[in-house]
């Protein structure tokens, strides 16, 4: 190391440090270009979020956390490994779990992924994010669709959506010559509703209907259903949606060969029953007995998280592929 003392601070001694500088950032950068190892920027180059080897060691580590968590009911070993709408509902259940098993789930069977297709976008910035779509041993026929997202190198992968799909029903997306796809930015304009939007737009729709999402099971019979659950005897239901797009939550999309949009998002809901007088709400089952704070004299109010996969078309109604929701929390009164 160089010492410096008062006077080696003139202007000659201090040209020829910067030199002395240069030189060594300059044989520094050198050597690793000719080691092959490159810095780059992510935040500024478009680049695959992930090799293929490392969505399969993702998914791996998912499962084997998964596997473990569930055995035990113990929200501890797989929250390192989940997130979004998928981190809340796992975390939920399993809490609930412990409370009604505290020794563990005497029903595990350990969930088994094969043949998995993995979906990589090339994109610029973070989070960084890929799809798998797998054949499960569990949920029947239906194919689990899960999403990993990562916030920067530093993080493990995390599993933030996963929803049930049936088979042969997702769309195909436009890859490059490489086989890598494109994400579509949330704020995409063209297409028939942007991402960062869908969410508030299905909370709205699940309270006023409209023309923006095509009918089925989770939104024109949903609605259905509702109404007719809004009102039995000594016994009032009340709903309540709300959009859910922060942080983990955010919207993610691809690029359908079409040239719409295959679209995740999430949405945050409260059901509130309330007894009339003389009546009371229906017996809780354990799950949601587990969950629930305060005492239910007249009143429960459940908190729910869903998350969804739609299609998304440059023009056209909205089509709803798939809905997981599951209970987060309640609260009686």
């Amino acid at each position: 190391m160089t010492r410096l003392t008062t006077r080696d601070h003139g202007p000659r001694r201090l040209r020829r440090l910067e030199r002395r500088a240069l030189i060594a950032a300059s044989a520094t950068a050198l050597s690793l270009t000719a080691s092959g190892c490159v810095v780059v920027h992510g935040e500024r180059e478009v680049l695959p979020s992930a090799t293929r080897a490392e969505a399969a060691k993702a998914l791996q580590q998912f499962t084997t956390a998964y596997n473990k968590a569930d055995k035990a009911y113990d929200g501890s070993l797989d929250a390192e490994y989940t997130t979004g709408a998928l981190g809340a509902i796992d975390a939920a259940r399993l809490k609930a779990g412990k409370a009604n098993n505290p020794d563990g789930n005497p029903r595990h069977t350990p969930l088994a992924l094969s043949d998995v297709t993995y979906t990589i976008p090339k994109k610029a910035g973070w989070p960084r994010w890929f799809v798998a779509d797998a054949k499960a041993n569990k949920g029947g026929d239906a194919r689990w669709v899960l999403v990993f997202t990562r916030g920067d190198l530093s993080e493990p992968w995390q599993a933030a959506y996963l929803t049930l799909v049936t088979p042969g029903a997702m769309p195909e997306f436009t890859k490059d010559k490489d086989g890598w796809a494109e994400a579509v930015p949330a704020d995409s304009a063209g297409l028939a509703v942007s991402p960062e939007d869908l969410s508030e737009d299905y909370a709205g729709y699940l309270q006023d209907g409209g023309g923006t999402f095509a009918d089925g099971a989770y939104t024109t019979d949903l609605r259905t259903t509702r109404a007719k659950n809004a009102e039995q005897p000594g016994l009032v239901q009340q709903y309540i949606d709300e959009p859910l797009t922060s942080g983990a939550f955010a919207p993610l999309a691809l690029r359908t060969a079409d040239g719409g949009a295959l679209v995740f998002f999430c949405t945050h809901h409260y059901v509130k029953q309330t007894a009339a007088a003389g009546a009371s709400v229906p017996a809780l089952n354990a799950s949601v007995r587990a969950l629930t704070t305060g005492e239910v004299k007249q009143t429960l109010t459940m908190e729910f998280v869903a998350n969804q996969i739609v299609v998304d078309p440059a023009k056209g109604a909205v089509s709803m592929l798939s809905r997981l929701e599951g209970l987060t929390g309640a609260k009686g009164e």
